[in-house]
């Protein structure tokens, strides 16, 4: 099912702006979200073709069916809760049966995890970003031997150094395991192989098979030869390594190139954008301990852009967040919301809403 056929078919229950449109903290470049409600006719939401969500391939169009739309109530997910709430001038289209769906059923206790829960990821993905911008990785990648060391004397030597010193190519070595000493090995050499440019071999496997290997190789020697000296492999700091090296070039590849200039241009090294969605949901979880109701329209627009601008710095706004977080777990101790939504209650209202809907437009 696509949106185009969801909205030919008549199961439209409500659609509306969201995200920084209905905030007021758009931009002229914003994009423009837009959610909505549907209601599944009855032959496809009782066979086993039953869709919960359409969205489009960028996913700034979402429509949840209403059993979705309720459950996420349910939980009092933030994203939901602020379509329920959006302010007048956001609301597209509204079925007259979505007036029956009252934010005070929802409300409760449970947004403090919620609103909470999803800042916090937002302090995490800023400072993940951070991370990136401080300490970008090389596009050129390492490869086992720039994580081996070779014992000299009483020093440690890097690998390539010592190869390099010695005049030895990594192919002409092997490496035999030395027992109760992990990632430790003992390193032979084809002196026979040095001498006449490979052309007479032992048989060596070399340090590792290839660049993209995962671990060192082990040889075969000749019984009583005798090594050169010793290897350590240190293999726990490849694998962080290799990891990291995937990520950050994930990461690069996939990143919104305007959003990261825009990072770049404040100069402050974080996600400014995370961190003003940071403030805003624990002000609104704030708020709604106190005044019992979802603000989307957010009342402090310039405050909100003068972070999205990168007007403070990340250690600032952190503060701030913290401070924000422990006001607000203290007012949900004291605050009147029930724990959780009355599940029955719920239970009764998506019944009700959807044996309307179809004895009206079935």
């Amino acid at each position: 099912m696509t949106i185009e056929e969801l909205k030919q078919q008549n199961w439209l229950l409500f659609e509306c702006i969201s995200g920084s449109r209905a905030y007021g903290t758009d931009l002229p470049t914003s994009d423009t979200d837009i959610k909505g409600v549907f209601v599944l006719p009855k032959e496809e939401y009782y066979s086993l073709r039953y869709i919960e969500q359409i969205n489009n391939e960028s996913n700034d169009v979402v429509y949840y069916e209403l059993k979705r739309f309720i459950e996420l109530l349910n939980r009092n997910n933030p994203n939901i809760l602020e379509m329920l709430n959006a302010p007048e001038d956001c609301i597209l289209y509204k079925h007259s049966l979505f007036n029956l769906i009252k934010p005070e059923m929802f409300l409760s206790k449970l947004c403090k995890d919620t609103f909470a829960g999803y800042a916090i990821s937002q302090i995490q993905k800023a400072r993940g970003l951070n991370k990136k911008i401080l300490n970008p990785v090389e596009q050129k990648r390492k490869d086992v031997l720039d994580f081996c060391y070779i014992t000299s004397g009483s020093e440690a030597v890097a690998a390539k150094e010592w190869l390099e010193r010695e005049g030895v190519p990594q192919e002409y070595c092997g490496l035999v395991n030395v027992p109760h000493m992990r990632n430790v090995y003992a390193i032979y050499i084809d002196l026979q192989a040095k001498l006449t440019d490979g052309q007479d071999k032992l048989g060596f496997k070399g340090i590792y098979r290839k660049e993209a290997s995962n671990d060192v190789a082990v040889s075969s020697v000749p019984k009583g030869m005798v090594p050169a000296t010793y290897l350590y492999f240190n293999k726990d700091g490849y694998s962080t390594y290799c990891k990291d090296y995937k990520e950050y070039w994930e990461w690069v590849d996939k990143r919104n190139e305007e959003r990261y200039a825009n990072t770049l241009q404040h100069g402050k090294n974080y996600d400014a954008k995370n961190m003003m969605h940071t403030i805003r949901l624990l002000e609104m979880a704030t708020e709604i301990a106190t005044q019992h109701q979802v603000l989307v329209r957010r009342p402090n627009r310039e405050f909100l852009l003068q972070i999205r601008r990168g007007e403070f710095s990340y250690e600032e706004l952190v503060h701030m967040a913290e401070e924000k977080t422990r006001q607000m777990e203290e007012l949900y101790k004291h605050s009147l919301l029930p724990n959780q939504p009355a599940y029955a209650a719920v239970n009764a209202l998506l019944v009700d809403l959807r044996k309307q809907w179809y004895d009206t437009n079935e």
